[in-house]
């Protein structure tokens, strides 16, 4: 379909009214309609395994499926079933659910280096109660993230770092300082430059390139020495490379870590776990000063939880692990024939772990652009494929990887014609897409 005959009129209508109604028009930035082109950015009606349809009535092929939550693809049945049976019989009580237990103890046994759970609703509840109970332990004031990763929470003592951080006090922004990814020596500069005022060092574990060999090791080391936590966030690497996260595949065992997205397919869960020695600080059964954990009135809807246990399974039972890494690399291997057929493998680029690629579209000086991303998106749109990152679920087929292997390569003949032209505006129908974090709306 030509991109000039592809209109979203009653998208177009929905997200007026959403704008009026909510702030940024989404509730997710990352879903916000200025993360698409001009007058592209469909309002979804339902989705179902790796397909989404929209208000208009147009289908496409699904990627990055509730940022990176819906592995199993929409409306998978295994899950959909267990939360039907939660459903009937109350979803939040007065006392803990017996579903609670049986939650913890599947999770436990899913990642065995952990010794204890908490769930919670979202992520970054989990990452700030990790950052918290570190801070409590160590009797320390600040926080030491990688600065090579792009987000752990909505909360101030990393927003404030971010170039949205309107409303939040430069104190609390100066307690937290960054650090390299691989670097250990950088690392270690810093946490003899802050020795003894560091409470934690957090940290994605793995990103779009693979930890260099022994830095994950030596992290465990540099912690250790210097007396700070380990936190692994592992929302993303949970269950995409590996059930137990990248602590399972890697062998190396954070202090704490948490896990969400994946986790429900969809479903609001996510968890904090870790060393005893550490949660207990959040509990009852010690005699220290009590640590204000998590404690939500949601956070152990049955429901949700038997999503988590559900998902659990399916991923043991299923291989689907190992399914989404073959996905993703016939789709990795597609997007890079296509983009070299038609001249452009040094504009388009697929990058990451094949069970979580994300692509580059690079101008003709090879560099990152905004417009020649809006070009590529309009014309993945215009094909059916609704692609902000090029994250696969275990829903999709061959046929899906194909078709989508042959939009790409559409879109790569229009990439070739803006590249030649050394201008990519004729092709944009609009305003550039706009970076999620950036200082002015």
């Amino acid at each position: 379909m030509d991109t000039e005959e592809f209109l979203l009129p009653r998208s177009r209508a929905a997200n007026e009214r959403l704008h009026a109604l909510v702030p940024g028009g989404a509730h997710t930035y990352a879903k916000g309609d200025d993360q698409y082109p001009e007058n592209l950015a469909p309002v979804i009606s339902h989705g179902r395994g790796a397909h989404v349809w929209d208000v208009d009535g147009n289908r496409y092929i699904e990627y990055g499926s509730g940022l990176r939550s819906v592995s199993l693809g929409h409306a998978h049945p295994r899950v959909n079933e267990a939360v039907r049976r939660e459903l009937d019989r109350g979803t939040n009580f007065v006392r803990p659910s017996v579903m609670e237990l049986e939650a913890a103890e599947r999770f436990l046994a899913t990642v065995p280096t952990a010794e204890m759970v908490k769930f919670t609703k979202n992520g970054s509840d989990a990452t700030t109660a990790a950052v918290r109970l570190a801070r409590a332990v160590t009797g320390r004031p600040r926080v030491a993230i990688c600065g090579d990763h792009p987000f752990f929470s909505v909360d101030d003592w990393f927003i404030g770092t971010t170039p949205m951080s309107a409303g939040i006090p430069t104190a609390t922004t100066e307690l937290t300082v960054a650090f390299p990814y691989g670097d250990l020596a950088a690392t270690e500069e810093l946490l003899t430059r802050y020795q003894d005022e560091i409470a934690c060092l957090i940290l994605e574990p793995a990103g779009h390139t693979e930890p260099p060999p022994g830095y994950l090791t030596g992290l465990r080391e540099l912690a250790d020495r210097h007396g700070c936590v380990l936190i692994f966030d592992e929302m993303i690497t949970g269950f995409r490379w590996s059930e137990a996260g990248a602590q399972g595949l890697y062998g190396v065992v954070p202090d704490l870590s948490t896990f969400g997205k994946a986790l429900g397919n969809g479903f609001a869960v996510s968890a904090l776990a870790g060393r005893r020695e550490l949660m207990e600080r959040g509990g009852l059964r010690h005699s220290g000063d009590r640590v204000f954990l998590l404690s939500t009135t949601h956070g152990a809807e049955t429901h949700s939880l038997a999503a988590a246990m559900a998902v659990q399974a399916t991923y043991a039972e299923e291989g689907i692990t190992a399914r989404l890494h073959a996905l993703g690399e016939r789709l990795a291997a597609g997007v890079r024939e296509a983009a070299a057929g038609m001249g452009v493998a040094d504009h388009v680029l697929v990058r990451g772990r094949a069970s979580n690629l994300v692509f580059a579209t690079l101008d003709e000086n090879g560099r990152p652009s905004q417009p020649y991303r809006t070009l590529f998106l309009r014309r993945l749109l215009a094909g059916g494929v609704l692609a902000p990152s090029f994250v696969v679920s275990s829903a999709l087929d061959d046929a899906d990887i194909d078709q989508t292997v042959d939009v790409v390569a559409q879109a790569c003949a229009v990439y070739r014609k803006a590249l030649d032209a050394a201008d990519p505006t004729p092709w944009l129908g609009g305003r550039p897409v706009k970076p999620v974090f950036r200082r002015l709306a």
